[in-house]
């Protein structure tokens, strides 16, 4: 169902790979969305428990388009540097595919919310989770089960391993 890598040599490992997912700052969010468009959009996330989660409005966008068709993919980029003189850029990412499937259980929606407020706010957890506590109900956590995962690398970074 998915394809491999056209450029196998510069595939990572399942270690590296995760490893993008883990210190990635942001990623992109694809779905189908109105009148078979792609839709992407930019989110902050986090990878925990095996799975992507990030957060949202209770409605919106890209809710209504993973209410039609919850396959997903979600790419992270690490590292990119354009080298000019070279024509090229040396750069490492991740793509997940998967389905998104918005999170109901309320424990697992406290967990993927606290998972988020330790990456990026972690010198403020007590506020973040006063936050939590009042806003559950407000907010929408939706979790990424990923069933394909590959990493990619530039040259320049492969060699130097």
């Amino acid at each position: 169902m998915f394809r491999s890598m056209r450029r196998f040599r510069q595939e990572l490992s399942s270690k590296d790979t995760v490893r993008i997912l883990e210190s990635g700052s942001h990623g992109v969010l694809a779905v189908l969305s109105d009148g078979g468009y792609p839709y992407a959009v930019p989110l902050s996330y986090v990878y925990a428990d095996g799975k992507l989660y990030f957060h949202c409005a209770v409605q919106g966008h890209k809710l209504d388009a993973l209410q039609r068709n919850s396959k997903a993919s979600f790419c992270v980029v690490t590292r990119d540097a354009v080298v000019p003189e070279r024509i090229t850029s040396i750069y490492e990412s991740a793509i997940a595919f998967g389905q998104a499937k918005v999170v109901k259980d309320d424990a697992e929606k406290r967990s993927a919310l606290r998972y988020l407020a330790q990456k990026y706010s972690a010198s403020n957890l007590k506020k973040t989770e006063a936050e939590i506590d009042s806003g559950l109900d407000r907010v929408c956590v939706v979790a990424l089960e990923i069933e394909h995962l590959t990493g990619k690398a530039s040259m320049d970074i492969i060699n130097a391993v």
